[in-house]
């Protein structure tokens, strides 16, 4: 350990030497076409510092330079994986003024790859369902994964991101299970009521699902399709007593605009399956909404 060996009472110059510390690729495999990024970072190198990066394969040949400067002693940039790319990249990052160079990992090239056919295995969700999702690959090996992210739709764009798992590619195929579950609260999805206020739609949350393979993403277009998520009730009536109030008919007053007749049974409850999420009225006969 170094020794402090100076004086407390005086001002003294200290020089910090300058270092490059790291030079990384943020994605270790990459598809022909994408974007790879890439970063670097440095010690004790001050702001506007010049920085150089040059990409090479293995055989030492340049496919692309990329200049820049330093702040907060970091920089990082991408480059589009070009055609004439094969098998691995890496890069160089060099600081001119500090004669100081730092050598990347490796970057895998994967080639143009495509994900077709993305599908539900249905068209609604219940809570509790095990959802089948199904793709078809190309240029993807058996063995291989792929990462999938499920997306809440939004109408204008701001889709939520739910979840992501991976999936190893069999038979050139994605085939896996997903088992929905709705964690929020229903009763904050707004009515059809509410949405016409701003001149929209009731929209019950629905779900597309995305595949990303090396950088390179398929289905955010909503190729998948839209899960639509269905919902169930039960309606107990009681007296004051807390007795059930049996064969009570009523209207269920649905978020989406629409209603549904029914009937209690003797015990005063019913079920009502396959209803859209949200808040729901109910009016029984010779009574108002409750």
């Amino acid at each position: 350990m170094t020794e402090y060996q100076k004086t407390t009472d005086e001002d003294h110059q200290v020089k910090l030497g300058s270092k490059l510390v790291h030079a990384l690729w943020i994605s270790r495999a990459v598809c022909v076409h994408e974007k790879a990024p890439f970063e670097v970072y440095t010690h004790f190198v001050g702001n506007g510092a010049d920085i150089q990066v040059e990409v090479i394969d293995k055989k030492g040949k340049t496919i692309k330079k990329v200049k820049g400067n330093v702040y907060g002693n970091y920089f990082s940039d991408a480059i589009v994986i070009p055609d004439k790319a094969e098998a691995a990249l890496m890069f160089v990052a060099k600081l001119p003024k500090h004669k100081l160079e730092r050598k990347s990992d490796i970057c895998l090239i994967l080639p143009p790859v495509k994900i077709l056919n993305q599908k539900w295995g249905q068209k609604q969700a219940r809570r509790g369902d095990t959802v089948r999702l199904t793709a078809d690959v190309e240029n993807i090996p058996d063995g291989s994964e792929v990462m999938i992210f499920i997306y809440e739709y939004d109408r204008d764009g701001a889709h939520d991101h739910i979840t992501r798992f991976p999936c190893r590619i069999e038979n050139r195929q994605i085939n896996l299970e997903w088992n929905y579950a709705y964690h929020e609260d229903t009763d904050e999805i707004p009515t059809d009521e509410e949405m016409k206020k701003h001149s929209r739609r009731y929209n019950p949350p629905e779900y597309f699902w995305v595949a990303e393979y090396g950088r390179k993403r398929f289905g955010d277009q909503q190729e998948s399709g839209l899960l639509e998520f269905k919902d169930w009730i039960r309606i107990e009536l009681k007296d004051e007593l807390g007795a059930g109030v049996g064969n009570e008919q009523y209207i269920l007053h649905l978020p989406d605009g629409s209603s549904k007749k029914g009937s209690l049974n003797d015990e005063g409850v019913a079920e009502e399956k396959d209803v859209p999420p949200g808040k729901v009225d109910i009016e029984y006969k010779g009574a108002g909404k409750r």
